[in-house]
């Protein structure tokens, strides 16, 4: 019998990111705590968003409100960077990195975890960015997925190929 397996992976839906950013910046315009202030919110570059407005509480403002927007469209937080507000002539600016992928620590970590508290008989090896995790058993892979899931890792994890 073949062994059965699924794909660890952090990936995020763009289209939901952008969705969110747009959603804030109708938020941010028609909001009367935001007028004259100069709060925007913007892609900037592939995977980061920047934030301007005209004082540190107001770029924060922004932040929390992208937050919310993030959350209401079903992704997790852990997929924003966000870095601290930085007076840049006028206007504080604040980046947001969007973190995709899992790195190498983190993937060492996960397999760690798997063969230490997971059901014996799990293999998990690091594929790039994801982690493939084969057992003979089907049973065993879905006590992996919910030790997984109830870990609190600082990185969104999904579940696919599950097969």
């Amino acid at each position: 019998m073949a062994d059965s397996s699924f794909d660890v992976v952090s990936k995020i839906d763009r289209q939901e990111v952008d969705n969110a950013l747009n959603q804030t910046v109708k938020e941010i315009g028609h909001r009367f705590d935001f007028k004259g202030t100069g709060a925007s919110i913007s892609w900037s570059g592939q995977d980061n968003i920047e934030v301007k407005a005209n004082s540190e509480e107001r770029a924060n403002a922004v932040l929390d409100v992208f937050r919310d927007k993030i959350v209401k469209r079903g992704l997790s937080l852990k997929v924003l960077d966000a870095g601290e507000p930085k007076l840049s002539g006028k206007e504080y600016r604040l980046m947001i990195a969007l973190k995709e992928g899992i790195d190498q620590e983190n993937a060492k970590k996960i397999s760690k975890l798997i063969r230490d508290e997971g059901p014996k008989g799990i293999k998990a090896q690091i594929q790039g960015d994801e982690l493939r995790v084969t057992s003979k058993k089907k049973d065993d892979l879905q006590e992996v997925i919910s030790l997984l899931k109830g870990k609190d890792l600082d990185i969104a994890l999904q579940f696919t190929n599950y097969r």
